[in-house]
């Protein structure tokens, strides 16, 4: 279904597939007697992947939308360093003050790249940690993905993450590792994408209550839930990635290796690309480590991979959100009054008059 997006600088829009409408011409598309879902996304990401994240999630939440509308509203916060691109589009953005005041169902907070050794050393941890507050009595659900998750758990219950010797990169199987409506109706074997230097460990989560939902033999765990006032919902992977998400950062890291701003040559994601590619792949990183130079980025192999790439844990995804989505609609609609539940109900109509 239609996704209705809503930025503080250009208003409502509708976003169908990769297009967007206007929203007040395209409004009476929303279906009479549908229960609208406010979700909001705090989007941390660096500057070069701020639009990137955008679309997945839209795409995302879309395909898992299903019959109901979604109306999603992008926020930002102001602590994280930002190039002069970065704040540009950040103008779109509703500020974090806004989101105090937001009547949200649920909330989306994306990890950024770390700076610190220590999260609690980040220039935002104090704002991150008054959203971690904030969303424990103010939604209904609420995800937390990658860095953001670390940060969350440091928060709430202490729990360090622990730097892993070599980074957890690709493409990884995981299994079902406990029922929940989260994971109803997902296959027991599951693929996702992980990409991070560190990890939140099984033995430490469940000890503070923490109930894991998916693990890999590889990655460790995946995702793991906490249920106090709003039910947190953990990813240590990334559901939301394209296909070429783990490839750009591939690149991101190898152009930081030929500029001499960091001193290993990256690791390849694993069970990421085919054959010929992981051998391009490999003869490029032979050279690149004999002759380093930023010259030699012309001929880094990106043109052989991406036309091989394919977003294989799409529907895994689409259903981890759906079943998230489909939580948060029963959770509404049960502490609705029955007065308050027939308002809603005539929320697209309202929306759609002139």
């Amino acid at each position: 279904m239609p996704i209705l997006v809503d930025k503080a600088a250009s208003g409502c829009r509708i976003h169908t597939g990769e297009n967007y409408f206007d929203g007040k011409s395209q409004a009476r598309l929303h279906r009479t007697g549908s229960e609208w879902i406010e979700i909001g996304l705090l989007n941390n990401m660096p500057d070069a992947a701020l639009e990137a994240t955008e679309l997945q999630f839209l795409q995302l939440l879309s395909s898992a939308a299903e019959d109901h509308w979604v109306h999603l509203r992008f926020f930002s916060m102001p602590d994280i360093p930002r190039t002069e691109r970065g704040q540009n589009h950040l103008t779109e953005y509703f500020h974090i003050g806004d989101l105090w005041k937001a009547d949200l169902d649920g909330l989306i907070v994306t990890g950024t790249e770390p700076k610190a050794a220590d999260l609690m050393d980040e220039p935002y941890w104090r704002t991150f940690t008054e959203v971690v507050d904030w969303a424990e009595y103010n939604t209904i659900s609420t995800i937390w993905s990658c860095l953001a998750s670390h940060a969350a758990v440091l928060h709430l219950d202490g729990i360090r993450r622990i730097p892993l010797g070599e980074k957890c990169f690709g493409l990884f199987d995981c299994e079902i590792a406990s029922a929940h409506p989260l994971t109803a109706k997902l296959p027991s074997r599951l693929h996702f994408p992980h990409a991070r230097c560190n990890e939140s460990r099984e033995d430490e989560l469940t000890l503070n209550g923490y109930q894991v939902l998916t693990r890999s033999r590889k990655a460790g765990v995946d995702m793991f839930v906490r249920q106090q006032h709003s039910l947190f919902l953990f990813f240590q992977g990334h559901p939301e990635y394209d296909e070429r998400s783990l490839l750009n950062e591939y690149r991101r890291d190898v152009v930081r290796f030929l500029r001499g701003e960091r001193e290993s040559y990256p690791i390849m994601p694993r069970h990421y690309f085919d054959r010929p590619t992981a051998d391009a792949m490999t003869a490029f990183q032979r050279r690149a480590c004999s002759e380093r130079s930023e010259t030699l980025l012309a001929d880094f192999p990106a043109a052989l991979a991406e036309p091989k790439l394919a977003n294989t844990w799409l529907p895994l995804s689409v259903a981890v959100y759906r079943n998230w989505l489909s939580y948060i609609l029963a959770q509404k609609i049960r502490h609705l009054t029955p007065s308050r539940y027939v308002a809603s109900l005539r929320l697209g109509r309202a929306f759609a008059a002139p």
